[in-house]
Protein backbone atom coordinates (compact mmCIF):
# COMPACT_ATOMS: atom_id res chain seq x y z
CA UNK A 1 0.00 0.00 0.00
CA UNK A 2 1.38 3.15 -0.68
CA UNK A 3 1.77 6.23 1.69
CA UNK A 4 -0.58 8.64 0.75
CA UNK A 5 -3.62 6.17 1.00
CA UNK A 6 -2.24 4.97 3.93
CA UNK A 7 -2.98 9.00 5.01
CA UNK A 8 -6.06 9.38 3.20
CA UNK A 9 -7.43 6.61 5.99
CA UNK A 10 -9.34 6.99 8.92
CA UNK A 11 -7.71 6.72 12.61
CA UNK A 12 -10.67 3.54 12.79
CA UNK A 13 -9.69 2.31 9.27
CA UNK A 14 -5.86 1.95 9.79
CA UNK A 15 -6.57 0.46 13.20
CA UNK A 16 -8.26 -1.58 11.23
CA UNK A 17 -5.39 -2.37 8.75
CA UNK A 18 -3.02 -3.02 11.72
CA UNK A 19 -5.01 -6.14 13.16
CA UNK A 20 -4.64 -7.29 9.45
CA UNK A 21 -1.48 -6.87 9.04
CA UNK A 22 -1.25 -8.40 12.62
CA UNK A 23 -2.94 -11.64 11.61
CA UNK A 24 -1.17 -11.85 8.47
CA UNK A 25 2.42 -11.16 10.24
CA UNK A 26 0.96 -13.94 12.57
CA UNK A 27 0.12 -16.43 9.62
CA UNK A 28 3.58 -15.83 7.68
CA UNK A 29 5.59 -16.70 10.74
CA UNK A 30 3.15 -19.54 11.26
CA UNK A 31 4.19 -21.02 7.90
CA UNK A 32 7.70 -20.04 8.28
CA UNK A 33 8.00 -22.42 11.53
CA UNK A 34 6.41 -24.97 10.04
CA UNK A 35 8.68 -24.72 5.93
CA UNK A 36 5.57 -23.62 4.35
CA UNK A 37 6.06 -20.56 3.43
CA UNK A 38 6.74 -19.47 -0.48
CA UNK A 39 7.96 -16.39 -0.04
CA UNK A 40 10.10 -15.38 3.47
CA UNK A 41 10.87 -11.53 2.25
CA UNK A 42 7.12 -11.19 2.57
CA UNK A 43 7.86 -11.33 6.42
CA UNK A 44 9.64 -7.90 5.89
CA UNK A 45 7.70 -6.50 3.49
CA UNK A 46 4.58 -6.85 6.20
CA UNK A 47 6.39 -5.26 8.94
CA UNK A 48 7.47 -2.48 7.47
CA UNK A 49 3.78 -1.72 5.80
CA UNK A 50 2.58 -2.24 9.54
CA UNK A 51 5.24 0.34 11.09
CA UNK A 52 4.45 2.92 8.84
CA UNK A 53 0.58 1.95 9.65
CA UNK A 54 1.35 2.49 13.16
CA UNK A 55 3.86 5.33 12.41
CA UNK A 56 0.74 7.53 10.89
CA UNK A 57 -1.83 6.30 13.56
CA UNK A 58 0.50 8.01 16.00
CA UNK A 59 1.14 11.14 13.99
CA UNK A 60 -3.15 11.37 13.69
CA UNK A 61 -3.63 10.73 17.21
CA UNK A 62 -1.07 13.18 18.09
CA UNK A 63 -2.50 15.98 15.79
CA UNK A 64 -5.99 15.65 17.02
CA UNK A 65 -7.68 18.21 19.41
CA UNK A 66 -8.46 15.82 22.03
CA UNK A 67 -4.60 14.35 22.67
CA UNK A 68 -3.83 17.44 24.62
CA UNK A 69 -5.80 16.02 27.47
CA UNK A 70 -4.19 13.14 27.76
CA UNK A 71 -0.71 14.05 27.54
CA UNK A 72 -1.17 16.48 30.45
CA UNK A 73 -1.50 13.38 32.90
CA UNK A 74 2.00 12.19 32.93
CA UNK A 75 3.22 15.76 34.02
CA UNK A 76 3.68 16.64 37.50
Amino acid sequence: MDIKQIREKTVDELERTERELYDRLFKLRFQLATNQIENPGQIGLVRKELARVKTIINEKRRASPTAGAGAAVGQG
